[in-house]
């Protein structure tokens, strides 16, 4: 978990402080953990973070390896690459997540991707979205086929995933249900307080719509002996298809 040092840091004024400082806070790890796994002090993790800092390779190795990434992801090298370019891991197994994982895995807020029926058809939308209530929440343009679609009470799919590209494993996260516009005033004060941050696509979208999920599904891709997996899950039974 973070330090309270951590939450009160400034921002990061370099692409490697930035994905540092992201990587550290995915894997909920504190500057002194980090520290201890590279054999440094959390004072340069936070000068790391927060400087513009030129570190040899040496140890930009070390804290790729800390951080359970590579050193080209740490410094930007593969940000314009498509995900999952990787090999298969070794017998990876596939898992099925329960419901209430699901929503944990969501954590509250994020970006996913909306899959709707757009004018030339089906389309899948990127999108910020913020858990209420245990309804998705999502702000859009009034004219957007998201609000198109949840003004006519029509179903959609949500997903969001995370990938493990050092050790090609990973999980999705699936929601399948009605949308809908919300336009009560008290609900609509309601929801956008609650909201994390503004939608990475600007201003001009103050339309609040909701995903009322009426099914709630998850699977997990692990490979044996990476981060997170014991080393002995390959002989625990056959993988699924």
């Amino acid at each position: 978990m973070n330090t309270a040092d951590d939450r009160h840091a400034p921002h990061a004024t370099s692409d490697l402080g930035r994905r540092v400082a992201a990587r550290r806070s995915q894997l909920g790890l504190s500057r002194e953990d980090v520290a201890d796994r590279v054999g440094s002090t959390p004072g340069y993790i936070a000068y790391v973070e927060e400087r513009v800092p030129a570190p040899g390779i040496e140890f930009l190795v070390r804290l790729a390896n800390a951080l359970e990434t590579t050193v080209q992801d740490l410094t930007g090298s593969t940000a314009d690459l498509a995900p999952g370019g990787g090999r298969a891991g070794y017998r990876p197994l596939l898992e099925e997540i329960d419901e209430a994982e699901c929503w944990e895995l969501l954590d509250g807020h994020g970006v996913g991707r909306v899959a709707v029926e757009g004018r030339d058809g089906p389309m899948v939308i990127p999108v910020n979205y913020q858990v209420v209530d245990r309804e998705l929440v999502f702000m859009t343009a009034a004219d957007s086929s998201l609000a198109r679609t949840a003004a006519s009470g029509a179903e959609v799919a949500f997903e969001e995933d995370r990938l493990d590209e050092a050790f090609s494993q990973g999980w999705s996260v699936l929601l399948v249900g009605p949308a809908r516009t919300v336009s009560d005033e008290t609900s609509v004060r309601r929801i956008k307080d609650a909201v994390h941050s503004e939608p990475w696509a600007g201003e001009g979208r103050d339309t609040v719509v909701t995903l009322s999920p009426r099914r709630v599904t998850g699977r997990r891709i692990r490979v044996p002996g990476a981060p997170g997996t014991p080393s002995g899950s390959a002989d625990q039974g056959p993988s699924r298809q």
